[in-house]
């Protein structure tokens, strides 16, 4: 029995990362009349009984504190021309929500304007996992906008993307 001990490299472990195309959603709570929010990539269902939806937040976050103390947390689906948004919710120390147009959800989350869908969940178990937090949360009601000719933002090798074929 042979036992493979390589380290990896992390920049290689990126870079082959980075060949999953993923949605980009921004999590978003509100802790008392601050809104708090990061663009996150790492997105997934758990169980549709009950219903449970997951995200990884680096350890480092200074957003997932907050989240964590106010107990709930929306996640926002991005629309394919809503780069700018994740763009910014992706920048630390700045006002993630200068300019962004918003409503609150049913739990009281702040909601994105024009994503695609969003989840209003309240925190439901938490693992440390390495550098990360894999955060899990219970669906406590949600947001299908109509069918149209919206595209999802996607990332794939380190840049934004869209379906070809979707319009």
């Amino acid at each position: 029995m042979s036992c493979f001990s390589s380290a990896i490299d992390p920049a290689r472990f990126r870079e082959a990362l980075g060949y999953y195309a993923s949605g980009i959603t921004v999590i978003s709570s509100q802790l008392d009349d601050e809104p708090v929010g990061f663009t996150c990539q790492s997105f997934y269902s758990v169980s549709m009984n009950p219903p449970l939806v997951s995200f990884s937040v680096m350890a480092s976050s200074l957003s997932y504190p907050k989240i964590r103390c106010a107990g709930r947390f929306a996640v926002n689906i991005l629309a394919g021309e809503q780069v700018a948004i994740s763009n910014q919710f992706a920048r630390r120390g700045a006002d993630k929500w200068e300019g962004i147009e918003r409503h609150q959800s049913p739990l009281g989350n702040p909601v994105i304007a024009g994503c695609l869908h969003w989840f209003d969940c309240e925190v439901h178990a938490e693992h440390v996992a390495g550098d990360h937090v894999i955060v899990i949360g219970e669906v406590k009601a949600l947001k299908l906008q109509e069918a149209g000719e919206e595209q999802p933002l996607l990332y794939f090798k380190g840049q934004y993307a869209t379906l070809p074929g979707l319009a």
